[in-house]
């Protein structure tokens, strides 16, 4: 039997930028929220050369945003950026859809009913955390299920980081009970819907998704600077 390799040892720049980033999915450090270098160096017993360093990965993943004389701030969704976001979100989610019906299963569709009945038992005890991991989940198992490594690999790499920002800061003023029955029918759409008219369903989806967003967003002084269409298809492009 091979000996089990160790885990690789991250570097202090590597520590740091997992540290700020699983911050952000948690909803510990909320947008608008300042960074300051100082700071993350004493939690994390470092110097803050290394800080730096990842704080610049962090921000070229558009995470954070560092502004003139202000300082380095966790990134504000723009407007336009949900604009574009859920746009091209939409499009990239309606094409694994498609491919993940050209080749259905019974093991596929059972693996997405387990995760939504993950869901469903999350609504029943009124878990907000726990219903927000199944709905990660959940669309990542269609990612996967599309077996098109690239799209899955831009959706993980790019949409990711987004996508829990817009759930902490959004999802959670939606009752619990009626997100559950929103995703039910959106699997329902994903399985049965006819093939020809599932892109188009899931796109609106979307949509959808992206205007109750807009409608809760509070008219106040943004430090966001916006995710511009070409912009966002040159971090595609360039994904890691």
């Amino acid at each position: 039997m091979a000996p089990r390799k160790s885990p690789k040892k991250l570097s202090a720049s590597e520590r740091v930028e997992e540290y700020v980033r699983q911050a952000i999915y948690r909803g510990s450090l909320k947008p608008r929220e300042r960074l300051i270098e100082e700071e993350v160096a004493q939690q994390l017993r470092c110097s803050r050369g290394p800080v730096r360093e990842a704080l610049l990965r962090l921000q070229r993943d558009g995470l954070i945003v560092t502004v003139a004389r202000r300082g380095t701030f966790i990134r504000d969704i723009s407007t336009e950026s949900i604009e574009v976001i859920f746009s091209m979100r939409g499009k990239l989610e309606a094409l694994c859809v498609r491919y993940l019906r050209q080749q259905i299963c019974p093991e596929s569709e059972n693996l997405l009913r387990s995760v939504l009945k993950q869901m469903k038992k999350a609504a029943s005890k009124n878990d907000n955390e726990l219903f927000l991991q199944a709905d990660m989940k959940l669309h990542q198992t269609i990612w996967q299920l599309s077996n098109r490594e690239q799209v899955q690999r831009t959706l993980n790499t790019i949409m990711n980081p987004f996508i829990f920002m817009f759930a902490r800061a959004y999802s959670a003023q939606t009752p619990i009970s009626q997100r559950y029955k929103e995703h039910a029918q959106y699997v329902d759409t994903v399985l049965n819907a006819p093939i020809s008219k599932v892109e188009q369903l899931v796109e609106q989806y979307f949509r959808k998704l992206a205007d109750d967003i807009l409608e809760q967003i509070p008219q106040v002084p943004s430090i966001s600077v916006p995710v511009k269409q070409d912009e966002l298809y040159a971090s595609l492009i360039g994904s890691r």
